[in-house]
């Protein structure tokens, strides 16, 4: 006896169903390792809730990676707005969340208010040539760029191009100096003694020589790389390339010795020994460095930037904190935050990038 239509359609329906909740569970598990490195694995629970998975299950795992933590940043707010305003300071009470949250507001408003005077800006310009070409006057065109203050997220910007220029030329130097001391005994007993002696320097001892150095050396600075910038920029990459260069050697060190054995036995040139064995086998322990030396980068900019009077977040914190008016203190609590979460968010986007190239990773 045929089936009704009805049921045939429903059982259909039930089929496609299921089969759509399988193939979103495939892709929640292959990026499920993405969005923990992002700080974002409560979603996998809250997904897996949705598909229908055991409640008991993922209710523990939502409470672990989701209320538990937001009840450690509740308790550290209301602590906060408890004790803040019970030191008193010369400039008056230490601001609370909220006054650091007006801030916030604030220094955003004064930057759309900025773009805005920017485009006004450009705007009377392009009117101003226009009316001028028009009268036959174009030897009186001129075009200028806009010279205004940079607003804090222009600073948030120029931070970030600083400690992304050092960083790059941390690695650059640091991973081809760790692969020689992994692989020479040599070369590791030559560079151990200086990776000891320099590595516990301070920002502060290296700024003043680093300014000297690149003040003789680069005379005729460009639009596109400020002096200023180029300091601070060799200034965190003498003091995050340590962690990078040690975790390099220690990775390349570690390396099974049957694989450079089968390299010889193959008669691997060492480009290819080192591209094709050395690195995919170092690669967890040079991104683990990597990490710590953006996480130092992050911090010594923020000294660096102070001294060298880059525009950045250490000199907006400066800045304020020499401006000594009754807003300053919640501005320089707006920039400690951001400075820590964006320290995070680098960090989650190089786990990110950890994960992606490698087999084995460790938060």
């Amino acid at each position: 006896m045929t089936a009704p239509t009805g049921v045939i359609a429903s059982k259909e329906a039930a089929d496609k169903g299921q089969a759509r909740r399988e193939r979103l569970y495939s892709v929640l598990i292959k990026t499920q390792g993405t969005l923990g490195a992002f700080g974002l694995g409560f979603l996998v629970p809250v997904v897996k809730l949705c598909l229908g998975d055991t409640p008991k299950h993922q209710l523990h795992e939502l409470k672990q990676q989701l209320l538990v933590p937001l009840l450690g940043i509740v308790a550290f707010l209301a602590a906060w707005a408890y004790l803040a305003p019970q030191v008193q300071t010369s400039l008056g009470a230490i601001p609370g969340p909220m006054q650091v949250l007006e801030q916030a507001g604030n220094l955003w408003d004064d930057h759309l208010a900025a773009r805005d005077k920017e485009a006004a800006f450009y705007e009377r310009q392009e009117e101003r040539n226009a009316k001028l070409i028009a009268a036959g006057q174009e030897d009186r065109v001129k075009v200028r760029d806009y010279t205004g203050s940079p607003t804090y997220l222009d600073q948030i910007v120029t931070s970030l191009k600083t400690v992304a220029l050092g960083f790059i030329i941390a690695t650059i130097v640091a991973v081809p100096l760790g692969i020689a001391c992994g692989l020479s005994r040599v070369a590791n007993g030559a560079l151990n003694p200086l990776i000891q002696i320099f590595k516990p320097v301070s920002p502060l001892a290296w700024l003043p020589i680093v300014t000297m150095i690149v003040s003789a050396v680069y005379a005729d600075p460009s639009e596109a790389l400020p002096k200023s910038l180029l300091i601070s920029s060799v200034t965190v990459t003498l003091c995050s390339l340590w962690p990078t260069l040690i975790n390099t050697a220690l990775g390349v060190a570690s390396i099974d010795k049957d694989l450079l054995n089968v390299g010889r036995v193959l008669q691997l040139p060492t480009w290819r020994t080192i591209t094709k064995l050395v690195l995919p086998s170092s690669l967890p322990l040079i991104f683990t460095g990597l990490r710590l030396s953006l996480g130092v980068g992050w911090m010594v900019l923020i000294a660096a930037e102070m001294l060298a009077q880059n525009p950045g977040l250490g000199k907006f914190v400066w800045d304020e904190f020499q401006n000594g008016s009754s807003q300053s203190l919640a501005k320089i609590m707006v920039a400690v935050l951001t400075i820590g979460i964006i320290g995070f968010l680098l960090d989650r986007l190089m786990f990110a990038l950890q994960s992606a190239c490698t087999f084995s990773t460790n938060r």
